[in-house]
């Protein structure tokens, strides 16, 4: 089924410093995309100038929630997202990031293309900002990633899924981490076409402390060096 729009999902939460890049590349990516893009940023929470800032770019609608949960703020985006853009949900693609990641300029482009293929969930590749990380950890993340071989890992920050599979598998849940992680072991059982991918790696932040207790902050802080 040809994808007709896509909706791009970006929960935040205090992210003042990040957001700014964030929607800059998301929005090079539209610049890309052969159909139309809606942009939802959904400020959960937050005490700084996160939403403040994502309302100067122009194109991008701004939700502002109380949640204080990532699964929940995900839901919220993705069901004002799915009713903006106005497509049957079949033809509807949900392409998800987070507020403190970078997406490449063909993010957007080679996800149409998948999912107007046959495509129904796509799990794409993150790697940290090695601006962020010692040169010991950054020796250690390349040798376990090998370029053309995506591990499958599931990352919110690079996660795109047709919407009438998003529907069928209740959406995200509202769970405060590993929500992206829950959303396609339900798609699982749906018999959904699903590919893993590196062809449009999406850079995200590399601190060591996030918003939550676990998550990739947490994997590079206690695991990356000890695989």
């Amino acid at each position: 089924m040809k994808i007709r729009a896509i909706a791009v999902v970006i929960p935040a939460r205090n992210e003042e410093a990040l957001i700014a890049r964030c929607l800059e590349s998301v929005l090079a990516a539209a610049a890309e995309s052969s159909v139309p893009v809606h942009v939802t940023v959904v400020a959960d929470g937050c005490t700084d100038r996160t939403a403040e800032i994502a309302h100067q770019f122009e194109g991008v609608h701004v939700l502002e929630v109380t949640e204080a949960n990532v699964g929940r703020a995900r839901a919220v985006g993705v069901t004002w997202a799915m009713h903006r853009a106005r497509v049957a949900t079949s033809t509807l693609w949900i392409a998800n990031t987070d507020a403190d990641s970078v997406v490449p300029r063909n993010w957007l482009a080679d996800q149409v293309a998948l999912g107007s293929k046959g495509t129904d969930l796509v799990i794409g590749t993150v790697r940290p900002d090695f601006n962020d990380l010692s040169e010991a950890q950054i020796a250690a993340w390349h040798a376990g990633h090998v370029a053309g071989k995506p591990n499958g890992h599931v990352h919110g920050a690079n996660l795109g899924i047709r919407g009438s599979i998003y529907e069928a598998a209740r959406g995200f849940a509202p769970l405060a981490e590993h929500e992206d992680v829950d959303l396609v072991a339900r798609c699982a059982v749906l018999n959904c076409v699903a590919i893993a991918s590196d062809d449009f790696e999406v850079q995200t932040s590399g601190r060591q402390y996030g918003r939550t207790e676990g998550g990739y902050a947490r994997y590079l802080r206690e695991e990356l060096l000890n695989k």
